[in-house]
């Protein structure tokens, strides 16, 4: 059978489903198609014409590498096609989007006759994705006296790709549609369960509010009713996109609602609106902007205060809250890009929106997302600078905020050693910044996406200015099924070959690996300057700053070495008082939110800014504790401030388990690995020598907020629980509602424990070892009342584990233990009362392969509590994920429910738990004594 023959079954196929041809990437079957194309009289020459004009995904694919040499042969006339003339050959190659079509529009302007070179200048000019390879091309050709180079030149150095560009709308007219009542997690939009099915984004797009069909009826019936206005999607009483940083959900959002980006490629769709009474998520927004979209902050339900200016709370405590302006399904408002407010139907003021239509994202709208601006300003300085001139004043300025006199913040040092194209001022709070990225992760659910986003970038290799990138496989690890068979391999050669350093080797020199990601990346972070991007949500790390990021901003990073985004406020957490013995660390960061709620009358300070939090003496392994927590606190990302002694301490953990990968042999050609460990020794010896401290603030640094946690008061472990009864949708779900053990009075059942993914490290591992044979000391036998899964966050947990002698009790009491020789292939469904070992990866966490029964009650040490995230509701019972310490999910798995005080105390006595001291004095420098 032909590819074309293959691709024509294929088609049928997805007919029966209700989907159109998959967009075509790859070689043979583009060289079929344009076959059939010469052959006038072939009988398939007119779908092939159309395959060929309106199915290609551009880039760097390999399809359109056929197709871009297609059309210049057809410009050069030595191919003669009636429906393609070398005008319209021209318009392809527009819409290609850099890669071979760069490549090809060079060869025409520089190589081909005057006239060609012309017209071929004409596209280049509009076009941003160009490379160091391209420019290097062009500037040759300029030194070498070629005008339409010089002619080039001039028209990026003037930006002309994006002053040519229409100006944005004044007036965009918009509908509403309330997706939810409270948060709404990116599940929601692309449930993790779909994972695999992301770069298929036609199909993909059929999960969109998690495949209910009603929903997405009334969705086009709003369309449908208000076909001069878009459709503005939002979360009534609630933050929208919280959960994860995903692009799928944004690419669904814009997939139906928005507009399509070309009309040349297929199911790709930008500029969607998005809104929600408490605002967007930190990451979700970013996505936003990738697509040159609109996220805004509706703020239609406020606290009412009294005359005196203090909060009216209701019974329970809870801020009573007033309706300023309804946005039920079908309102409808004016947004004005000039005014920047948003207006009802009747032409009344509603709110100020301004701070979604910035100067920074008017040009992404104009530009048509985040990345044709991002590269066009960095081809724009490039030929300015081979033209020997000032770069002209095209786009906005990058808002600098600098307050003299003022010290810096954590992440205000960071972002000032890491920035580039400043004026040279120091930066605080507010200001909009590009920085160099020191680490980039992807991971394997969102990986094919970003390796898409590479390739439609024109992208063929990583940043010389990345330290490292890791494409992990722990998203996918629970079932090696059919989709993981198909999807991961590819993923990680395209990876590999990019030059990341890889969990599974596409030679297989070394075993497959499913660490977690984060849990790499925190140890990969040899800098407690560097900032990191990584494809996920929980990208917090312990050293450095992390910002979890959705699959284009992490390619970006890849391609480009660079971020850009706002400084953000920091709230400052110290510690006051005494752990005592029997808590874990896990009930001081619940009890950290419990007590800032508190404190603040209900509103999380920590929402949108960095936590700063100074644990000073924490190890990094267990200070992520608290930095991968702070996205369920709904802050854009977390920094420790640590003690040197600490931090010297980490580096060293974290040196020996980089050496452990290279010597796996993960290392590459490039030695990336070894590099870091050179990092550092040298980032140690600073430490030691005085020349560089542990990163600290400036005593004189001003903070949104600051905040102390109470030690003393935690006396008992703490639970965060989703609420599932609330008569408040918008109360359940949040993260927010955190009760201490004694609220269930020993009796609340739970069906499954689940002890494992990013939460927890080698230390929870040895609880449960240890809690084993307190038990089986006390009972003669241990007997589970509800299954318990374990899975270790990497495998050199489990090696260190079999080496000290806690694997070998986990294994005594397993009915279940995995085996990378035989992976399981389907996920579980039903769970027997037994102790699983599962693989090392994410599992339950992720919801896409593994999840516990239909309206079970889960105790997890994980950090989703999202409606059908971990378990799914049943027609008897809601599905309920509580989470908690270790100790409370082994023991409430054991006794089949929640333990009393009592029971805890007993079960955990002797057993060395995650401890904390602060640090003794305050760690922060003199104003300005620590240079960045």
């Amino acid at each position: 059978m032909t590819e074309y023959n293959a691709y024509l079954k294929q088609i049928e196929e997805r007919k029966a489903e209700d989907l159109k041809p998959l967009p075509i990437d790859g070689a043979n079957l583009t060289a079929e198609i344009i076959a059939q194309i010469k052959d006038v009289n072939h009988p398939h020459r007119e779908d092939s014409l159309n395959f060929f004009i309106y199915n290609i995904l551009p880039g760097t694919t390999s399809a359109a590498q056929v197709k871009a040499e297609f059309l210049k042969e057809i410009i050069l006339e030595e191919a003669k096609v009636e429906e393609i003339t070398p005008a319209f050959a021209f318009e392809q190659l527009s819409h290609m989007k850099g890669g071979p079509s760069t490549k090809v529009l060079l060869d025409l302007a520089l190589e081909a006759d005057e006239a060609i070179a012309k017209e071929a200048a004409i596209v280049l000019k509009t076009q941003v994705f160009l490379y160091e390879a391209d420019m290097e091309r062009l500037g040759t050709a300029y030194k070498n006296g070629n005008t339409i180079a010089k002619e080039i030149l001039e028209s990026y150095a003037q930006a002309e790709f994006f002053t040519k560009l229409p100006e944005v709308e004044e007036e965009i007219k918009v509908v509403t549609y309330v997706a939810g009542v409270g948060d709404i997690s990116t599940d929601l939009l692309s449930p993790g369960k779909e994972a695999h099915s992301r770069s298929d984004r036609e199909l993909h797009g059929k999960c969109m509010f998690e495949f209910n069909e009603e929903k997405q009826k009334e969705l086009l019936a709003i369309k449908e009713a208000h076909p001069d206005k878009r459709v503005m999607l939002l979360a009534e009483k609630g933050t929208m996109g919280v959960g994860s940083s995903r692009m799928s959900g944004v690419n669904n959002v814009a997939l139906w609602i928005g507009k399509q980006a070309s009309p040349y490629v297929p199911f790709i769709n930008m500029a969607p609106i998005v809104a929600g009474t408490n605002g967007i998520s930190p990451i979700f927004l970013t996505t936003v902007g990738v697509t040159g979209g609109i996220g805004i902050d509706l703020k239609n339900w406020v606290k009412q205060t009294d005359d005196n200016g203090n909060l009216i709370l209701n019974e329970e405590g809870e801020p009573i809250l007033k309706q300023e302006y309804s946005v039920d399904t079908g309102s409808v408002f004016t947004i004005n890009t000039k005014t920047k407010k948003l207006y009802d139907s009747e032409g009344k003021e509603v709110k100020d929106i301004s701070s979604a239509l910035t100067p920074q994202k008017m040009e992404f709208m104009r530009a048509g997302g985040s990345y044709a601006v991002v590269f066009g300003k960095k081809l724009q300085t490039f030929a300015a600078n081979t033209l020997g001139i000032d770069i002209p004043l095209v786009y906005a300025p990058s808002k600098e905020v600098s307050h003299k006199g003022q010290g810096l913040t954590a992440v205000e040092k960071i972002f000032n050693k890491n920035a580039v194209g400043t004026s040279g001022a120091t930066l605080h709070a507010g200001s909009y910044v590009r920085v160099n990225v020191n680490i980039v992760g992807s991971q394997d659910t969102t990986g094919l996406m970003t390796s898409q986003e590479l390739e439609m970038m024109a992208a063929t290799v990583i940043s010389p200015i990345v330290d490292a990138g890791y494409q992990s496989g722990c998203h996918t690890a629970s079932v090696w099924d059919l989709k993981a068979q198909r999807n991961t391999p590819r993923l990680m050669k395209f990876m590999n070959d990019f030059g990341l350093i890889t969990g599974r080797d596409p030679k297989n020199a070394y075993p497959p690996l499913t660490d977690v990601i984060h849990k790499v990346l925190n140890d990969i972070t040899i800098d407690d300057w560097a900032i990191i991007i990584g494809g996920d949500s929980h990208t917090r790390m312990s050293k450095g700053v992390a910002f979890g990021a959705d699959s284009g901003t992490v390619a970006l990073a890849l391609a480009t070495g660079e971020a850009s985004m706002p400084i953000p406020e920091s709230v400052k957490v110290t510690f006051k008082g005494k752990m005592k013995e029997y808590m874990d660390f896990r009930d001081v960061v619940h009890a950290t939110q419990a007590q800032m709620l508190k404190k603040f009358n209900g509103e999380n300070v920590f929402q949108g800014r960095i936590i700063e939090v100074h644990i000073g003496t924490l190890l990094a392994d267990q200070a992520f504790t608290f930095t991968d927590w702070t996205a369920e606190m709904k802050a854009k990302a977390s920094i420790c401030i640590s003690q040197d002694e600490t931090l010297i301490e980490s580096l060293e953990i974290a040196k020996s388990r980089i050496q452990i990968m290279i010597d796996k042999g993960m290392d590459n050609e490039k030695q990336v690995l070894q590099g870091l460990i050179d990092k550092a020794n040298q980032r140690i010896n600073e430490i030691k020598s005085g020349e560089k401290p542990a990163l600290a603030p400036d005593e004189n640094a001003k903070y949104a907020a600051e905040f102390e946690v109470d030690l003393d008061i935690i006396d008992e472990p703490m639970i965060a629980d989703p609420d599932v009864h609330n008569d408040d949708v918008s109360k359940r779900y949040t993260h927010d509602t955190i009760r201490e053990l004694s609220f269930y009075g020993g009796n609340k059942q739970i069906d499954l424990g689940f002890v494992g993914s990013c939460m927890v490290h080698k230390g929870d591992i040895k609880i449960v070892a240890k809690m084993l044979k307190n038990l089986e000391e006390l009972h003669g036998k241990v007997e589970f009342k509800a299954p318990l899964v374990v899975t270790s966050p990497t495998y050199n947990i489990i090696e260190e584990l079999k080496a000290e002698g806690d694997w070998e009790i986990l294994q005594k009491y397993s009915g279940f233990e995995f085996d990378d020789n035989a992976p399981k292939t389907s996920a579980r469904t039903e769970y027997e009362n037994i102790l699983y070992l599962e693989r090392p990866g994410c599992n339950l966490c992720m919801g896409n392969q593994e999840k516990a029964e239909k309206g079970d009650t889960v105790m997890a040490t994980s950090t989703r509590l999202f409606q059908g995230r971990v378990v799914a509701d049943a027609d008897r019972k809601k599905g309920e994920s509580l989470l908690a310490s270790t100790p409370v999910v082994v023991l409430s798995a054991i006794l089949g429910r929640t333990p009393n005080k009592e029971e805890y105390a007993a079960a955990v006595k002797g057993i060395e738990l995650t401890q904390f001291a602060p640090p003794a004095g305050k760690m922060s420098t003199p104003a300005h004594l620590q240079t960045y």
